[in-house]
């Protein structure tokens, strides 16, 4: 991934910082998005001690971020580096678990405004840029099996994303010059799920790191796969 402009969004969460540090360790020049400024600091930070292309920090919030906002971030990439070669959409909300009837109208419009419609606006306006070079795009989604109940917005919102990772795929399958996949890691220890399941252990998760180099490899420009959707497990 030498020299290779990747965009990573939820960077400062425990999947987004531990591909961060993955792809930069392989030479790549990140784009860091996340909504907290001292969490994309901590993964600067990380990347410099070991001597790593020093990333471009970008602090945003997706709850409140338009089109516009997207927009102008496009513009910034094009200024900063003049291409973009990858984007991994790991940033997440995941609500309160439990029954639609619950979900309160403010936690199911910010649930999918940060989990769908900002990855959609996001998506759409690096477009250009990733068609222009053979570009990659990686969702991560929630595929972790069994009935959808009880998941609330978060459910609904992957379900989506998952859905909108198909129709680019297909979209773009005859130009070659867009790669679209889905990335679907079994459930790993993270803040966010460590909220949404607090009675879960620990010891029963993965780690965010064991999910990393698939990532990288996804990325990458040696792997071709389109519309692919890579299993839940760590050694995919």
């Amino acid at each position: 991934m030498d020299q290779q402009v990747i965009l990573i969004t939820g960077a400062g969460g425990a999947l987004g910082a531990a591909a961060a540090e993955h792809c930069a360790g392989l030479g790549a020049r990140l784009v860091l998005l996340g909504r907290t400024q001292n969490k994309l600091e901590a993964v600067y930070d990380r990347i410099a001690a070991r001597g790593q292309p020093l990333p471009f920090l970008c602090p945003l919030d997706f709850a409140t971020a338009d089109a516009t906002t997207f927009e102008r971030l496009a513009a910034s990439i094009t200024q900063e580096f003049g291409t973009l070669h990858g984007l991994l959409h790991a940033a997440a909300e995941r609500g309160t678990p439990g029954p639609v009837a619950d979900i309160e109208p403010s936690e199911w419009e910010r649930v999918l405004r940060v989990d769908l419609s900002a990855p959609f606006l996001l998506t759409r306006a690096l477009l250009p840029l990733l068609s222009a070079h053979d570009g990659s795009i990686l969702f991560v989604t929630d595929r972790t099996g069994g009935s959808p109940a009880f998941r609330g917005a978060y459910g609904v919102a992957k379900q989506g994303v998952e859905n909108l990772a198909k129709t680019l795929a297909a979209e773009w399958a005859s130009s070659h010059r867009l790669r679209v996949n889905i990335l679907s890691p079994q459930p790993f220890l993270s803040p966010l799920r460590r909220r949404a399941y607090p009675a879960e252990h620990p010891e029963h998760l993965a780690r965010a790191e064991e999910f990393a180099p698939s990532i990288g490899n996804i990325l990458s420009p040696a792997c071709r796969a389109n519309g692919e959707i890579f299993p839940s497990s760590a050694t995919t």
